[in-house]
């Protein structure tokens, strides 16, 4: 019996475990007692590996974004920093980065610039939040999403057993070096952050 056979009977053999179901049923009740975005990326790859209904991926995919978005909101008004050592804040943040890589595929490119700069802000990896400074550099510099992939990121190195792989954080050239290349973005990006800091703080006073 070749590979991809076993895998098919071991999923369809799945769909049929009644104890795998409860533990997925468990699993949902528990995202949506704890709003856990961490616990709903668990569900959503159970699903997806379950070949579920776009119905019922969708329905997570939602809640997913929806928390991830309400957490940043919270992190932003308290001034605090994304903790990538506690499962739920990197799942809050894998969460917000996919949404702007969606956006900057679907060439909202204004949106997908501001997305990758508050991650940038509020990441305090460095290699991380200067690879969201790449990202939004990107953008500024007139690259498209196909045109980023291309001649920018470097996908080809990705791990997929590295637990940042979600995040691209390698590119054709060295990050420091494409950050110098951008200096001109970097500068207006770092402008409207501090622009964007100003106008809080004059809200609060």
């Amino acid at each position: 019996m070749n590979q991809e056979n076993q895998e098919q009977i071991d999923l369809e053999a799945l769909k049929k475990d009644k104890e795998f179901q409860e533990n997925l049923k468990l699993l949902e009740s528990e995202m949506k007692a704890e709003e856990s975005i961490a616990k709903g990326y668990q569900l959503l790859d159970a699903k997806l590996l379950m070949e579920a209904s776009q119905e019922e991926i969708n329905e997570i995919f939602t809640f997913i974004v929806n928390k991830a978005f309400d957490r940043l909101s919270e992190t932003l008004s308290q001034q605090q920093k994304f903790d990538m050592s506690d499962p739920e804040q990197w799942a809050t943040a894998r969460a917000i980065y996919e949404h702007g890589i969606q956006r900057y595929s679907e060439n909202d490119l204004k949106g997908a610039k501001e997305i990758f700069l508050v991650l940038y802000y509020l990441i305090q990896e460095q290699e991380l939040s200067d690879a969201m400074m790449i990202h939004s550099a990107s953008v500024m510099a007139g690259h498209d999403f196909d045109s980023f992939i291309e001649n920018i990121a470097d996908v080809k190195s990705i791990n997929p057993n590295d637990a940042t792989a979600f995040f691209i954080t390698n590119f054709v050239q060295p990050q420091d070096i494409l950050l110098q290349m951008f200096s001109k973005e970097v500068a207006e990006g770092k402008a409207l952050l501090a622009k964007i800091q100003d106008n809080s703080k004059s809200v609060e006073n």
